[in-house]
């Protein structure tokens, strides 16, 4: 497959690196290397925690502003490489366009600087277990590592002997990602999200769709049978079209009889029982399908994609179960930012007693759906955070009355093992930041008070 990126050089060049993030921070040190005056200018003020690394960089002779974006630090920039939260909206995004200065993200530039095959994972929900999965699989015969939005920065890897990127593309980053042509394109599912970010639910889907199709078309196109959205677009994908979790055409994995089968070119292999899984639920079970399609498509033997599949261990924060105190499993599903997340963990848990403790700061989707699925398989719900009125509401109004409300996470956490229930869920169905940083230290905090409970 040829590339339709020219190797981008950067000797002398001035280079505006946009947010002082991970992955800002790896391409400035990137492009520091390869001979560019490099500029960072991030938004936001000069934070304590910042000193240290703020000095390493400067030292390196890379020119930093905090606090605003300058005409200065902008101007006569040969081209500019933006952290992935910057909307196309923003003030800054339309200075550079006065300017007439290209954008590209930090993906892009490490894709233009190797000749390393990317397995591009992009999605709404499933991406990180996928990529963590696939990256885990391909170990097991080559150099493979996960990147992107999960693990480390592409550009980190630049230096590194590496057989594949493995790289979680959110849309954030693929909307400044425009020439950028994986050699393996996946997307797991497609929900709204990040609609206001992207100015409208057309554009969020045409920023992760541009991956599967020409110019950017990659070489095999994977996507997500049980997805009518999906589905449907599949039929529009460039490359060979693999689909997964249906047994449609003559490339695709399936289950059948509790087991996952993969076929191409309409021969049919064993890969694995769903009882040999060490992850649970058919949101899980596409992701081990998604991992086994490109397993295959990169020569990884049966045996291989078995052992490594058992082998595996769940990302943290992804219905994570993580401990146990009589009856009761606690699991961790902290990075369920959104209702189609939580509704995919709901739905894992079938003819069982299960408390879920939800809410933090709405992202204002429709419920009903996750009420249904409330309805279902969850005996009682602690709800939690800004978002507790509107999802007690929506609760009540379609029929489900077993709500208790906490003002806490370790008041929800004492109710729920009071509760005495087979199963205790964390799965907000929310964004984290009306009571936490961010879904990481909602899941940590949830996790370190369970297990001081418990022990």
């Amino acid at each position: 497959m040829k590339s339709i990126c020219p190797n981008l050089k950067f000797l002398d060049k001035k280079v505006l690196v946009l947010g002082f993030s991970k992955s800002g921070i790896s391409a400035a040190k990137y492009l520091n290397s390869q001979g560019a005056d490099v500029y960072i200018t991030e938004y936001r003020d000069e934070k304590p925690e910042d000193a240290e690394k703020l000095k390493e960089l400067r030292a390196l002779g890379i020119n930093i502003e905090m606090g605003g974006h300058s005409d200065e630090f902008i101007k006569d920039s040969y081209i500019a490489v933006t952290s992935p939260g910057i909307p196309p909206r923003s003030e800054i995004m339309n200075k550079l366009k006065e300017y007439k200065i290209k954008v590209i993200s930090e993906i892009e530039l490490a894709y233009t600087q190797t000749g390393t095959p990317f397995v591009a994972i992009t999605g709404t929900n499933g991406k990180t277990t996928t990529t963590a999965l696939t990256a885990h699989i391909l170990s097991s015969e080559y150099k493979a590592e996960p990147c992107g939005n999960y693990g480390v920065p592409p550009c980190d890897l630049l230096d590194k002997d590496v057989d594949f990127m493995v790289c979680e593309c959110s849309s954030f980053q693929l909307e400044y990602s425009n020439a950028f042509q994986p050699q393996i394109s996946v997307f797991t599912n497609f929900t709204p999200d990040h609609i206001d970010w992207h100015g409208g639910l057309e554009n969020y889907f045409k920023a992760k769709a541009k991956i599967f199709k020409s110019p950017q078309a990659p070489a095999f196109s994977v996507l997500n049978a049980k997805d009518e959205r999906l589905l449907e677009f599949s039929k529009e994908c460039d490359g060979t079209v693999f689909l997964f979790d249906g047994e449609i055409g003559d490339n695709c994995s399936f289950i059948k009889d509790d087991t996952i089968f993969f076929k191409r070119d309409g021969k049919v292999e064993k890969i694995i029982d769903l009882k040999d899984c060490p992850l649970i639920g058919n949101h899980n079970y596409q992701n081990v399908m998604c991992a086994v399609i490109v397993a295959k498509l990169e020569g990884i033997s049966n045996d291989d994609i078995k052992s490594s599949i058992m082998s595996f261990k769940v990302p943290e924060h992804r219905l994570e179960k993580f401990a146990q105190s009589g009856k009761t499993i606690f699991y961790n599903d902290s990075k369920a930012t959104n209702p189609e997340a939580s509704l995919v963990a709901i739905n894992s848990f079938n003819n069982c007693d299960v408390a879920l403790i939800a809410g933090g700061r709405d992202k204002n989707t429709d419920l009903k759906e996750f009420c249904d699925a409330i309805k279902k398989h969850i005996k009682n719900v602690i709800l939690i955070g800004e978002a507790a009125d509107r999802f007690e509401e929506n609760l009540r109004t379609n029929g489900f009355d077993s709500i208790i409300r906490e003002s806490t996470m370790q008041d929800a956490i004492d109710k729920s093992i009071e509760l005495n229930p087979d199963v205790v869920l964390l799965s907000p169905a929310c964004a984290s930041f009306d009571m936490f940083s961010g879904y990481e230290e909602r899941g940590k905090v949830f996790k370190e008070y369970v297990l001081s409970k418990i022990n």
